[in-house]
């Protein structure tokens, strides 16, 4: 019986403990609590300061939002059946009745989704080329959930620049900016529908501006931004905080196909030379200044005293340019051009096909030590021959006359009478087929003498062509086809 109290008294006495124990802990707990916090408080002004930042963004993406469209494309792609040997006539005739439906070609649709954005109450979209290359069919979307059919305007695979338009009225253009005035570190916003999601919204800053050599067109210059570019972003606004279109989302970089802080957009100031050109022109008028050049390497940026190492260096200047009538010589190095500094070459070269045909420009040159300042006049790039229809099986070949410079580097018999193929587009008919360097003679039985033949014939020609060309000394023909 008193082992028995002495045990109930033990138990007491631990449990009296227990709960002395906890409420100890508890209070200093509590204590620590309070002290966090009253010293962590969010002050008034800080709240006040974050609610006006975080309304100023909401306010911006409202009166952009009506701007932004949603563009659905798709495009039948045709499949052949079974090749060779089950295509032999006489394998199909004691199969066909069996396997009759793999011999046939046979027909996808393909969709794809991008984005776009109204720059013009009539109904005229900016967006990228690859995101309404080769469709058969545009939808547009706008906020408001009207559908609407694009009709393709024109496009230029250089600078992947689309213009497309919509019949529709009560429609919102965004306000254009100045890219140029754009630094590093202010604030972006890119809206876009990724992977479908419409209007998706992220916000960064300016990584970087005047990005070339990336390897995604021809004509580079771009803004890079942390704010997030994903697939469907494509075409979409990049804005100021003033709601401003400064550019158009293109691309990102990546290693593993998603967002990793590197995206790429298209400056609104190449953006709208682009689109009002096509607008006007049906095609990109460039400008064209007739020199080679090169970046500035440290040993010529010593011999020179150039104290960085900016501006372009020329290394050739062709006959009748208006580089020549200007007076510019080889080893020139261009500091400025039209009152702007010169980066390097890539820079240079944008600012130079930027330019209007007929325009009068400065530039301030370094020739043998000593500073000079030379006026040019801007004419058109003569091999910019681009077609505009989209279904012409031509579209995307590039040509110039055949010179009698051009005739000596290739080696070209003086008999070859054509036009030199400069360049080729990514995705059109003639891609690995013809190459640059190739002589072409004639075209549908007609004969090429220089490039005003090829565009007037070229013109004319839709889904199929005949096309006669010189290459290493040997005459060949090869016909051209759509699908």
């Amino acid at each position: 019986m008193i082992k028995s109290k002495k045990i109930l008294l033990s138990g007491i006495i631990f449990l009296v403990i227990g709960i002395t124990v906890g409420l100890i802990i508890a209070s200093k707990f509590d204590i620590q609590n309070k002290g966090f916090s009253e010293d962590y408080k969010i002050s008034k002004e800080s709240q006040e300061i974050l609610s006006k930042i975080s309304n100023a963004m909401a306010e911006v993406i409202q009166a952009v939002r009506p701007s932004v469209v949603n563009i659905y494309t798709t495009k039948k792609i045709k499949r052949p059946g079974i090749p060779f040997p089950f295509s032999d006539p006489f394998f199909r005739r004691f199969f066909d009745e069996e396997f009759g439906e793999f011999f046939k070609q046979r027909e996808y649709t393909q969709t794809s989704l991008g984005s776009g954005v109204i720059v013009d109450s009539s109904g005229y979209i900016l967006t990228n080329y690859h995101v309404i290359k080769g469709a058969d069919e545009i939808k547009v979307k706008l906020y408001d959930k009207r559908v609407y059919d694009g009709t393709v305007i024109g496009y230029d695979a250089k600078t992947d620049i689309a213009v497309i338009k919509i019949k529709a009225e009560g429609l919102h253009p965004i306000k254009l900016g100045d890219s140029d005035k754009l630094k590093v570190g202010e604030t972006v916003i890119a809206i876009g529908n990724p992977y479908g999601l419409s209007l998706t919204v992220t916000s960064g800053i300016v990584s970087a501006t005047g990005r070339a050599n990336v390897g995604i067109s021809d004509y580079e210059d771009f803004i890079q931004t942390d704010a997030a570019i994903n697939p469907g972003n494509s075409g979409g606004p990049l804005v100021n905080v003033r709601g401003e279109l400064v550019g158009i989302n293109t691309a990102i970089f990546s290693t593993t196909g998603g967002y990793q802080g590197i995206g790429f957009a298209i400056p609104s100031n190449m953006a709208k030379t682009v689109m009002e050109s096509l607008i006007k022109y049906k095609k990109v008028i460039r400008g064209w200044l007739g020199v080679t050049v090169q970046d500035i390497d440290p040993e010529m940026a010593k011999m020179a005293k150039l104290k960085e190492l900016k501006g372009a260096v020329v290394t050739d200047v062709d006959e009748g340019s208006p580089a020549e009538k200007a007076g510019l010589m080889r080893k020139d190095i261009i500091i400025s051009f039209d009152g702007k500094e010169v980066e390097d070459s890539a820079h240079l070269r944008n600012m130079v096909v930027s330019s209007p045909p007929g325009k009068t420009v400065q530039m301030e040159i370094i020739r043998n030590g000593k500073h000079y300042t030379i006026t040019a006049t801007i004419g058109e790039l003569p091999s910019e021959k681009q077609l505009s229809q989209t279904d012409n099986v031509l579209a995307g070949i590039h040509v110039d006359n055949l010179t009698d410079k051009i005739r000596n580097e290739l080696n070209i018999p003086k008999k070859i009478k054509g036009v030199v193929v400069v360049s080729i587009e990514p995705g059109c008919p003639a891609e690995g087929i013809l190459s640059q360097g190739d002589v072409i003679i004639e075209i549908n039985n007609e004969k090429i003498n220089n490039v005003k033949d090829f565009s007037k014939i070229a013109k004319n020609i839709k889904n199929e062509a005949v096309v006669w060309f010189y290459r290493n000394g040997r005459v060949l023909y090869v016909t051209l086809k759509i699908g």
